[in-house]
This record gives C-alpha cells, sequence and structure tokens, in this order.
C-alpha cells in the first residue's frame, strides 16, 4: 500500500499498531512510593504533599494527585515520551483560545536513575470522567462538546505538529490503517456483517473535501471529557494532538453518543459530510482492532470499552457504526 498524503506530508502506514501497545508497559513500578521520591529530588517545594492515585488513569500516563491543586504524569512506555515537549510547547497556545480548561503544565522533570524518562507536573483539573451513568443530559453534552471542537478548530494552526508517531497518527489520512482493518475484518467476518463494514471503509477512504487542516484532540472519548453537577467542565489528555484532519475526533458520535445526542453533535460540530465519512472510518477502525484484540486476550472487551469512557463493547459500537442513523 503507497503511504497516505496529508497536504505535502506523506504519511507511513508503518506507525506503531495500536492494537499491540494497548496494555499495562511497566505500570506496577509507577508507584506513590516512587513518586513521592521523584518530586522530594527534582521539586523541592512540592515535596511533602500527599501524592494519591487516581480513579481512572489514561494509557499513555500514569497520573497521580500531587496536593490540592497538583497532577503528575509519568510517561508509561519510552513511546509516549514524545508527547511531552508537545504538550509544553502547545497546551498554553490552546488553552487561551478555548472555552474550557485543558491541562496546564506547570513543570517538567529530567529522567534520572530512578526513573527514566521526563515526566510533569501538571494543574490538577477537577471533575469526574464521564460515564454514560453520570451524564445526566447527554443533549448538552454533546452540544458542550461540539462547541469546544469548534474553538479548537479554529486555533491558527500555523506551525503546530504534523500528524506522525507522536501522535499516534491521530489527524493523519484514514488510509494509514488500510491494512489494519483489512486484517481485522477478515479475523472477524464469521461474527460481524463483514461485506457492510467494507463498505463503510471504502467509503471513508473515498471521502476527500477540501477542508483545511485544524488543530485536533486526537482521543475525543468520554474517559477524557471531565464533568462537574453533570456538565462538561475540561478535557483533558491532548497527547494525540495534532494538526491534520479532524474526522478522528469524531469517533464520540458512535462509541458514546445516540439519537438525539448524535443528532445534535453531528449539527453542531463544523465539518462537512465527506469529514463525517472518514470519521466513521476511524471509528470502525478503533472498534475493529479493539474487538479483535478482545478475541485474541479471550474477553468481549466491554472493560477496555468502558475504560476508555464508550457507552458500548467494540462489537456493540461496530453495530452502531453500521446502522449510521446521524
Amino acid at each position: 500500500m503507497p503511504p497516505a498524503v496529508l497536504g505535502d506530508v506523506q504519511i507511513s502506514p508503518r506507525w506503531p499498531d495500536e492494537a499491540s501497545i494497548l496494555g499495562p508497559m511497566d505500570r506496577a513500578a509507577l508507584d506513590v512510593e516512587l513518586v513521592e521520591r521523584l518530586v522530594a529530588d527534582q521539586f523541592p517545594q512540592w515535596a511533602g504533599l500527599p501524592v494519591r492515585p487516581v480513579e481512572l488513569n489514561g494509557w499513555d500516563n500514569v497520573t497521580f494527585r500531587l496536593g490540592e491543586e497538583l497532577s503528575v504524569r509519568l510517561p508509561s512506555h519510552d513511546m509516549y515520551v514524545a508527547e511531552i515537549d508537545k504538550e509544553h510547547r502547545w497546551l498554553p497556545v490552546l488553552a487561551r483560545q478555548l472555552p474550557l480548561p485543558i491541562p496546564e503544565p506547570l513543570a517538567k522533570a529530567e529522567p534520572n536513575t530512578a526513573f527514566p524518562r521526563p515526566w510533569s507536573i501538571y494543574r490538577w483539573l477537577p471533575g469526574m470522567p464521564a460515564t454514560p451513568e453520570r451524564v445526566t443530559d447527554p443533549v448538552r453534552l454533546a452540544e458542550d462538546l461540539a462547541e469546544f471542537l469548534t474553538a479548537l478548530y479554529g486555533v491558527d494552526a500555523a506551525g503546530g505538529p504534523a500528524p506522525g508517531p507522536h501522535s499516534f497518527s491521530r489527524g493523519a489520512p484514514v488510509a494509514v490503517w488500510d491494512e489494519q482493518v483489512d486484517r481485522a475484518i477478515k479475523a472477524l467476518a464469521s461474527e460481524m456483517p463483514a461485506k457492510a463494514a467494507r463498505v463503510v471503509w471504502q467509503t471513508a477512504l473515498h471521502a476527500s473535501s477540501a477542508s483545511p487542516l485544524v488543530w485536533v484532540h486526537g482521543d475525543i472519548v468520554g474517559s477524557n471529557l471531565l464533568l462537574v453537577d453533570g456538565r462538561l467542565s475540561a478535557v483533558i489528555d491532548f497527547g494525540c494532538s495534532a494538526v491534520g484532519d479532524p474526522a478522528c475526533d469524531l469517533l464520540i458520535a458512535w462509541c458514546f453518543f445516540s439519537g438525539k445526542s448524535r443528532r445534535a453533535f453531528r449539527a453542531l460540530v463544523p465539518v462537512d459530510e465527506a469529514t463525517w465519512a472518514r470519521g466513521r472510518g476511524w471509528a470502525l477502525w478503533k472498534a475493529l482492532v479493539s474487538l479483535e484484540g478482545a478475541r485474541a486476550r479471550g474477553s468481549e472487551g466491554l472493560g477496555a470499552a468502558r475504560r476508555m469512557g464508550w457507552r458500548w463493547s467494540p462489537r456493540e459500537v461496530i453495530d452502531q457504526i453500521l446502522a449510521d442513523d446521524l
């Protein structure tokens, strides 16, 4: 398969296979005692503040609360280190132009013998990750999220980072996942409508538009949306952010929203029909590789899906995508 092309940039489809990296890594070694030592060593002004694990960690980083106002984020694998400089450079720029709080980096630590990667201290953002049980008004959530994405896509993208390994292809053409999708459809053909899935995928591959490249978050799922009193209060985890195609930000339309909330989200996010077709392809890729990985582990994948902030299991999300009642 030839490389996908984004503007004048060729993007190799041989980036890390996300289905193979979604796992615990070396997380067990990243504990409260280690964080206390790391903070005392490099940031004595914050030494002695209590360190507590958070309710829900992301894949890329292990997060701890430091006192009441701060958080510590430690990359769980070398492949996530490139996200750190990106966030320190660009999150302050984005924060000034967005309607909701996003993570604020305060300090960057250097690798040492206790922890061999750089890591960061951020301002703590209050709120709980969005889950179906916590969202009392899904239409309002869809509207608030669409307002946030509208602002994000309106930020001047000049000089921003093009998609690459640092974003795990978020913002790149959906074609980067063609080989993975083909493999997954073949592997799962006995338990899902393979022909319909191929139609959705081919439609996504051929859906081109003249829309400009914009800032994308790259991982808009419930676990990265914080709620206070049922309302969207902050958007976190910009590790997959880049300047590129916003189709990757539309997955939540099929993995979390439904009915009126899905239609409200579609009506308000400022992208064209071709982008929605590519977004549907992105969602299909994610659901297929998640289901394929779950089957390899002998599970339904519901636990991992809920951890990512999905409403349904990967198999059920595929049904949502193929039904496409947007």
